[in-house]
């Protein structure tokens, strides 16, 4: 029995197949040019969406547009790698007409449109919102890193940055030596000064640059914006907000912070905007505890659900009174500890955002629960300026808000950093670039998320409604 058989290469066909005949009708790629089709590029600010009357044609930004959000579905980022599937894959042929743009032409759109792939990302959001597919009553928040473009043998220790430091100024030394005996020579021995000079002014400026970096490990010269990741190098912490129907980005930011813990307000004031929501639902895990933060957003009707770490009184190998064994008084501003007398308010700290308050030593030194209170003259504890704030986000943090949190957020994070980067590392430099790959990522998930629940056929009709 012989193998199926194609056909020859050399073989006519009295009727040639259409692009668009390979091209099934629910297929992503009319998904794609359906959503780019209802955008207008020129209000959202992309470049050279207005052509102009003389001077050689540019691309449309819809085509390159669809070619990076086809590029993201299928973990193509590089413009190199998106200039070779434009020359042979048959669905990115269909989605450009058959266009070739070289790969410069195809980074400088993703370089210059940083704020309008932002604003074609809250497109999508509203026509979700539009489409019922997002509730806009609970949002989940979280935050995880990304690894930037520089390698980790950029960051440097202590003692590397001493050695750096000597090495440039041995350097620089060297060349205000060679221009001096350059200007003594007056020609006689060909020497480029210029080249001389713009070598030493490298030089000084990356000395200035490693004098400006703070930190006990700096990271130097290539990514300056960049914050360190434990064990992985320089990168970027990537926040998102999430709704809970179908766990679909609402909103997202990049910064260079180490923690999660400043970053709460801001957050649920993008969740609130982007949904157009009066009252809204946010949770997120203990490290997003920030009780000013909380405050100012309940202040303005989002209902915050966090749980709140406190930390134990160690002292006494941890077997003297913990601070939830003393009761606040909120009419005397006072607390009142085990034994019936008041600590009463002594000092504010600011800094912390703490009030600290104190026992009498005369009523420590003649209680019998000293020894098993404090080892000091006199018993303290503090109180958070926020403390109540910190105490309704806690009581709301329940078993079934978490739960919710862990199913809502942490499946959009692995479907960005493996089904659409493939590995979670950033092809551009800076925050600016890392931001712009970041909305092009969340659109792209969305996109595919919303066609997953919705199905083609039906998330081509609403994409067809006005």
């Amino acid at each position: 029995m012989g193998y199926v058989q194609g056909l020859s290469r050399d073989q006519g066909s009295l009727f040639p197949v259409s692009l668009d005949e390979l091209i099934g009708p629910e297929h992503v790629c009319r998904v794609i040019a359906a959503f780019v089709g209802r955008l207008d590029l020129q209000a959202l600010g992309f470049a050279r969406a207005r052509t102009k009357a003389t001077g050689r044609p540019p691309y449309d930004p819809a085509d390159l547009l669809m070619l990076y959000l086809y590029g993201y579905l299928n973990r193509v980022r590089s413009s190199r790698r998106l200039e070779r599937e434009c020359q042979r894959n048959i669905e990115v042929m269909w989605l450009l007409h058959r266009l070739t743009p070289d790969h410069k032409t195809i980074a400088e759109f993703r370089r210059c449109n940083a704020a309008p792939l932002r604003r074609a990302g809250a497109e999508f959001v509203r026509f979700c919102a539009e489409a019922g597919l997002i509730r806009g009553e609970w949002v989940a928040v979280d935050g995880t890193k990304f690894q930037a473009v520089a390698s980790g043998k950029a960051i440097l220790d202590a003692a590397q940055r001493a050695e750096l430091q000597a090495k440039l100024e041995q350097r620089i030394a060297q060349y205000l030596q060679e221009l001096e005996a350059a200007d003594q020579q007056q020609g006689e021995v060909p020497v480029d000064a210029q080249a001389l000079r713009q070598a030493l002014a490298r030089l000084q400026q990356q000395q200035s640059d490693l004098a400006q970096v703070p930190g006990e490990r700096l990271h130097v010269s290539t990514e300056p914006e960049a914050v360190v990741l434990k064990g992985k190098g320089p990168g970027y912490n990537v926040q998102t907000a999430v709704d809970a129907e179908h766990a679909l980005i609402v909103a997202h930011e990049i910064n260079a912070q180490a923690g999660d813990n400043g970053c709460l307000q801001r957050m649920g004031q993008a969740a609130q905007q982007a949904l157009g929501a009066t009252a809204l639902k946010l949770v997120a895990d203990a490290g997003y505890a920030n009780g000013q933060q909380a405050q100012a957003l309940e202040d303005q009707g989002v209902q915050v659900h966090v749980p709140v770490k406190r930390s134990l009184n160690n002292q006494g190998d941890g077997e003297l009174f913990d601070r939830a064994c003393f009761t606040y008084d909120a009419s005397a501003d006072a607390y009142v500890c085990p034994a019936d007398k008041l600590l009463q308010r002594k000092q504010v700290n600011r800094k912390d955002k703490m009030v600290v308050y104190a026992a009498q030593p005369s009523d420590c030194g003649a209680c019998s629960m000293k020894g098993r209170c404090t080892a000091s003259a006199r018993r303290m504890v503090t109180r958070h300026l926020y403390e109540q704030a910190l105490e309704r986000i806690h009581q709301r943090a329940t078993p079934a808000a978490m739960r919710l949190r862990r199913c809502t957020v942490e499946h959009p994070f692995a479907a960005l950093k493996f089904h659409i980067f493939e590995k979670p590392r950033f092809l551009m430099r800076g925050l600016r670039g890392a931001g712009t790959e970041i909305a092009l990522a969340t659109l792209t998930y969305n996109l595919k998320r919303a066609l997953a629940v919705l199905g083609g056929r039906h998330m081509l009709q609403k994409l067809a409604m006005p």
